[in-house]
């Protein structure tokens, strides 16, 4: 083989790995040597039109680099000149804050007393019952008292004119509609009438002030007897005067007033030694007075006698005494120590009836104490759990047994006083007429001697 057939074959190998299509569709040399030429030119062109777009995109890159140095420049030129802008404004917010200082003068000291009475105000207003007449007075207190801006005249006037309504609708009594809860917590309108902003009543109830919903509501316990009937004159009242009650303190001292328990709380905090010291002192009060009733009749019954000792009668113990005097006359004189006997076992035999009863009043009036003592113990004994379960920090846990203490001590006293003094009202009234007795029967039998001895 040649040379010149070598150097076809290297170029045909050589062209056949750049384009082995084109060179799978040469039929011959030239058309291999054509092929091997224009895939040459268009792998140039290629590459002149990525080099051509690469410059195109170097050069766009460069031009928004520019744009975006030129658009920090602006950003940093406007920051600069709104930094200035602010820090002129804030020269000027200085100069213009102390200008205004300086034109508000006392102003300042105006405002701070303004706030500090409307703060006040405002929790009278929120309180009061007035509030419930007035309801929008509230909020303008609690606007002003946390305002942060100077009042404004119409704010100080109207101000001006909420204290001064306080202090006039104080002394008026007034009849107006109001909102009052329910025991069952429905809310309704009624008629209520209020004694300035003390007291308020409505149909015969007194109420309490609600200030979060500034409605009334009824007491839960009211005034006992005859405060009731004051508070349906008050609303039935159309001039005049009328008596009522008024509470200072604005509802504080009613409701703690009712909270006091009445008489059949405070048996109920004596428990099962209260209720025996009111039986022992009911029953001993029955009897005593049962017996001083009777002796007040037999006193009246004997003082009848009295003035007819001739004619013995068998309804009172003087007649049935003076009845026992039988026997021949004549013989008395040797008979009186027994006609006397006779006298006192009669006088003897009405005694037991005339003093029944006094036995039972003094074991009562020495049981009553006793059994108040009992209570008493009792009563410490609880307070003294009560401190062992939850200390002595909250004196609420020991009430209880301190009140069942307090008052069976008071109840037993009570019983006992009244019934000392009962039982030496029948011991009095009974020896009146046993002393009646002993002095009719024995100076009718020193007469009827005398005259025998006359005779």
């Amino acid at each position: 083989m040649s040379a010149h057939v070598k150097r076809l074959c290297g170029l045909v190998l050589v062209a056949g790995l750049a384009a082995p299509l084109a060179l799978s569709a040469a039929t011959n040399l030239d058309q291999l040597l054509d092929q091997t030429r224009n895939a040459r030119a268009a792998e140039a062109r290629e590459n002149q039109a990525r080099v051509t777009k690469f410059q195109q995109e170097r050069d766009q890159q460069v031009r928004l680099l520019a744009e975006a140095k030129g658009l920090r420049a602006q950003q940093e030129a406007r920051a600069n000149s709104l930094s200035a802008q602010f820090d002129a404004n804030e020269r000027k917010l200085t100069e213009l804050q102390t200008a205004l200082d300086a034109k508000a003068g006392n102003l300042g000291e105006m405002f701070g007393v303004v706030r500090q009475v409307a703060g006040d105000f405002s929790s009278v207003a929120q309180n009061s019952i007035l509030s419930a007449q007035f309801p929008d007075r509230t909020e303008f207190a609690q606007r002003l008292a946390g305002t942060k801006d100077l009042p404004s005249i119409d704010d100080l006037e109207r101000f001006w004119f909420e204290m001064q309504r306080e202090a006039t609708e104080t002394g008026k009594v007034v009849k107006f509609k109001a909102n009052l809860v329910s025991g069952d917590g429905e809310t309704a309108q009624h008629s209520v009438v209020r004694i300035g902003p003390f007291t308020a009543v409505s149909d015969g109830h007194f109420l309490s002030y609600l200030p979060s919903q500034r409605a009334f509501a009824e007491m839960s316990r009211q005034l006992d007897s005859p405060y009731p009937r004051y508070a349906r004159n008050l609303e039935e009242a159309t001039s005049g005067y009328e008596k009522m009650v008024v509470d200072p303190s604005r509802g504080v001292l009613l409701s703690l007033y009712v909270q006091r328990p009445g008489w059949i709380d405070r048996i109920r905090q004596g428990h099962l030694v209260g209720i025996v010291i009111i039986a022992v002192g009911i029953i001993g009060a029955a009897v005593a007075i049962y017996q001083f009733v009777f002796l007040t009749g037999v006193a009246a019954r004997v003082r009848r006698q009295l003035n007819d000792l001739d004619r013995p009668s068998q309804d009172n113990p003087l007649g049935r005494v003076l009845a026992t005097f039988k026997g021949d006359a004549a013989k008395m004189e040797q008979d009186a120590e027994i006609v006397e006997l006779r006298i006192s076992e009669a006088v003897l035999r009405e005694v037991p009836v005339l003093e029944r009863f006094q036995s039972f009043l003094r074991l009562a009036v020495a049981a009553g104490p006793l059994l108040g003592l009992v209570g008493t113990v009792v009563g410490m004994i609880i307070t003294f759990q009560s401190i062992t379960e939850s200390g002595s920090g909250d004196p609420k846990l020991m009430a209880a047994g301190i009140s069942q203490a307090m008052i069976a001590t008071v109840l037993g006293l009570g019983v006992a006083v009244p019934l000392l003094f009962m039982n030496a009202a029948l011991q009095a009234r009974s020896r009146q007429v046993v002393q009646i007795l002993d002095e009719q029967s024995t100076g009718l039998l020193a007469e009827r001697l005398e005259a025998k001895r006359r005779a």
